[in-house]
């Protein structure tokens, strides 16, 4: 039988893979998306490593792979020098260029084949909450009907009807940029990477598939929060002519848009029995690529630790942990992208000088120019513990470590309704200890970096990340760690929540 229902409002990448990751779980779910199809105006189309990590987890990548274009680097704010992605630490040292319509589709196939409902041509308008449950109201081509669901969970976009049903608050700061971008034909591309930055403005060009071009950018005029009206052809050579000299022979634009900068955080992204994830939780420029990553990172936290709580193997005030761990990611979100936006809408000399002092840095200080990597990658999310004699590792995100023996890493061997307890000591004298929400790996770890070189146990998490981390060299003492971790954080656990130490 089937665990209790979660309503999930929005059928984007975001709710589309939460609707996954649940099913993963054996909950029912029902995704409510207003769109009759998936909209062919991509908005997003960079996909980064992290979050192919995360497809990787699932065994959901190699579609994306196969139809992406791999782009080994990424960008900061325009910046003359970009970032190379090729050195990090993943089996995905770039970015996929796929159109977000594209993504819709495949992770509209994966939630499908897993018994995921998806109900398009319907809205949710409200709900009706209680202590044990909640009524969502919703309204198709027949009319308004209701859904009981243990959970509604937001993933509707920034005009989030979920959260402001809830009532929780949205608080930012207002548009005073808008951008332009337009996909088009090119008959004459610019290389690889292409971006330009002048006192006219600044342009990129980004490859899509089937030989189609991106092309985004600002301009002086963009410093405005008045609409100038719908972009046209004729505006977009113009403005590309203007600061990159040549309009590429663009031709046949698909879609003509404008974007803004208006910045926002939920400020709760539970509250009871409503949960908030991507967009809904989050508004901000669309500097980098990154919204939809963040989004669907949001997701691939929520979903185990809803799927756990319904399940009844969580420990008290597991759920509560996210918003706890990924309010900060949204709030960093934040802070990078108004930076960004501010490098990117400078046009003084000033601006010029700071923009090439660290574009300089990107180029030849290669600590700052990984940290940077890692930032936007999401690469270097880290969860915190209250803990202060916990191991190092803990909270952080668990690389495909390689075993001994297996020509397959770590990712293969999460489960999503589970937590992995890794025994790495000779032999396997932890023993096995599977149970429900915890399996058991044993081996030994092969050419691990030097952070895991000295382990000897370590729990993982569904999303990845390391929960606890432990280096005892006495047999007994390990095990007796062991013991106490899984009862603190499996089962029902009582003590520590999301990331735990013994």
């Amino acid at each position: 039988m089937e665990a209790q229902h979660v309503v999930i409002a929005g059928g984007g990448p975001v709710g589309l893979w939460l609707a996954a990751e649940l099913r993963l779980g054996g909950i029912a779910v029902t995704v409510v998306e207003e769109r009759t199809e998936i909209d062919q105006r991509s908005k997003a189309l960079t996909i980064h490593p992290r979050t192919i990590e995360v497809l990787a987890s699932r065994g959901a990548h190699k579609p994306f792979l196969a139809e992406g274009l791999r782009i080994p680097g990424g960008h900061f704010a325009m910046l003359d020098d970009r970032l190379d992605f090729q050195d990090l630490d993943t089996p995905f040292p770039y970015t996929l260029a796929l159109p977000q319509a594209r993504t819709e589709e495949l992770l509209q196939e994966h939630a499908l084949g897993l018994g995921a409902t998806i109900v398009r041509g319907h809205r949710v308008t409200g709900f009706a909450e209680t202590e044990e449950s909640v009524t969502v109201r919703a309204r198709g081509p027949e009319g308004a009907y209701e859904i009981a669901a243990a959970y509604v969970v937001g993933c509707d976009g920034t005009r989030s009807t979920v959260r402001t049903t809830a009532g929780i608050g949205f608080p930012g700061t207002p548009a005073t940029v808008l951008g332009w971008l337009g996909d088009v034909t090119l008959d004459a591309p610019p290389r690889p990477g292409f971006s330009a930055f002048t006192r006219q403005g600044g342009v990129m060009v980004a490859p899509l598939p089937g030989g189609r071009f991106r092309i985004v950018g600002v301009s002086p005029d963009s410093l405005t929060d008045e609409w100038p009206g719908d972009l046209t052809m004729d505006e977009l050579r113009r403005k590309t002519v203007s600061i990159a000299g040549d309009d590429f022979g663009m031709r046949d634009a698909s879609w003509l848009s404008r974007f803004g900068n208006a910045t926002r955080l939920a400020a709760e992204y539970r509250r009871g029995r409503v949960l908030l994830a991507g967009d809904a939780a989050h508004q901000h420029f669309p500097a980098g690529g990154v919204g939809m990553n963040v989004g669907i990172q949001d997701a691939h936290n929520l979903g185990w630790k809803l799927a756990a709580t319904l399940n009844g193997w969580a420990p008290d005030g597991l759920l509560d942990t996210y918003h706890t761990e990924r309010h900060p990611v949204g709030a960093q979100l934040m802070e990078h992208s108004r930076a960004q936006t501010a490098l990117m809408t400078t046009f003084t000399p000033e601006g010029h000088d700071l923009r090439s002092l660290l574009s300089g840095m990107v180029a030849t200080q290669p600590a700052f120019s990984r940290a940077l990597s890692e930032r936007l990658t999401a690469l270097a999310v880290s969860y915190p513990t209250a803990d202060p004699a916990a191991h190092p590792l803990t909270g952080s995100r668990a690389p495909d470590l390689a075993f001994t023996g297996t020509d397959h890493g770590l990712f293969a061997l999460l489960h999503p309704d589970a937590y992995l307890l890794l025994d790495l000591t000779p032999g396997g004298t932890l023993g096995d200890r599977a149970q429900p929400g915890l399996a058991v790996h044993t081996g030994t770890l092969d050419r691990p970096p030097a952070a895991w070189s000295t382990l000897r146990a370590a729990l993982i998490r569904p999303d990845g990340h390391v929960a606890w981390a432990g280096d005892e060299r006495d047999d007994a003492m390990l095990s007796a760690a062991v013991g106490r971790i899984i009862a603190a954080t499996v089962a029902g656990g009582r003590g520590p929540l999301g990331t735990a130490a013994a």
